[in-house]
Parts: C-alpha cells; structure tokens; sequence
C-alpha cells in the first residue's frame, strides 16, 4: 500500500519542487505546520484585482506535502480566493469523506488520491491550501470589504 502512495507522479512532482522560492514583498506571508508529522510550509502571497498574482514558498515536507506545494505553486496563480477555497473543500472532501479530486483548474491534485486511505497524512498535503487560505485572510483583513473578492 506504501508504493502506491508513493507512486512515480507523486515522487516526480516532489522531486522537482524548489524548495525555497519566498517573494521579496508579500501581502502576506504565512507559516503552516502540521502538529502530526512536523512538516511546515511557508507561504508567501501577493493578489491584485481579487486574484492571486504571485505565490512564493519554502517547503520542510515528506514527498506527499512536496507534491501538495509543487501542485499549488503550478496552480495557485490567476486564482480567486472563492476558487481556491472551493479547491480546499474539495480537496479535504477527497481526503476525509472520499470525494472527488478537485477539478478544473485543481485537477492536477488527483495525483495525490492514493494519500486518502493514510489520515496521518492528510494534513501534510493540506498544508498547502491551510496556508494559502491563512494568506488570503490576512490580505482581505487588511483590504477594504468593498475590494473584496469572496
């Protein structure tokens, strides 16, 4: 059951993750950390015109976080918060109730399906979404509600 969690697309998205690839100026910048395995993202986060414009991270993950953040870093860009938060649910759904990967855009993610039947890893693969959510909050605390994108 490990290899198929670990399978050549997982250890391949993982594999090809830069690690630590911070923006100079965020809007906001986060730090996740699972309580469970210890892994921590750290999120780096610009948006204009109610969307994500730039994402930057530095990852201490296992190879399923990796993928989490090397998925997020293909996709996060040109994003709204509503289609991010959408992703998230989906995502936790795909995870915890065996949902259906995310889609259109998000539809990368379904690389990481074989991560639902190990709880103790779903937050390592969450750690993504919990800190670009973690983000967008901050950034929308500090914007006016009527720049506000929902």
């Amino acid at each position: 059951m490990v290899d198929a969690l670990y399978n050549e697309q997982i250890l391949e998205l993982a594999g090809g993750l830069e690690k630590n690839d911070r923006l100079a100026d965020p809007d906001a910048s986060v730090t996740v950390t699972s309580a469970l395995c210890g892994s921590r993202v750290k999120i780096d986060l610009k948006m204009h015109a109610g969307v994500v414009s730039e994402y930057g991270q530095e990852v201490r993950a296992c190879a399923l976080g990796q993928s989490s953040a090397a998925l997020m870093k293909k996709t996060v860009v040109g994003q709204t918060p509503a289609q991010i938060h959408k992703a998230a649910r989906e995502m936790r759904a795909m995870l915890k109730e065996g949902g259906d990967p995310p889609g259109g855009a998000w539809v990368g993610y379904a690389v990481l399906v074989p991560a639902r039947d190990h709880r103790s890893r779903h937050a390592s693969v969450l750690l993504p979404f919990d800190g670009v959510e973690k983000a967008i909050a901050e950034i929308e605390k500090r914007s006016d509600p009527a720049e506000t994108v929902a």
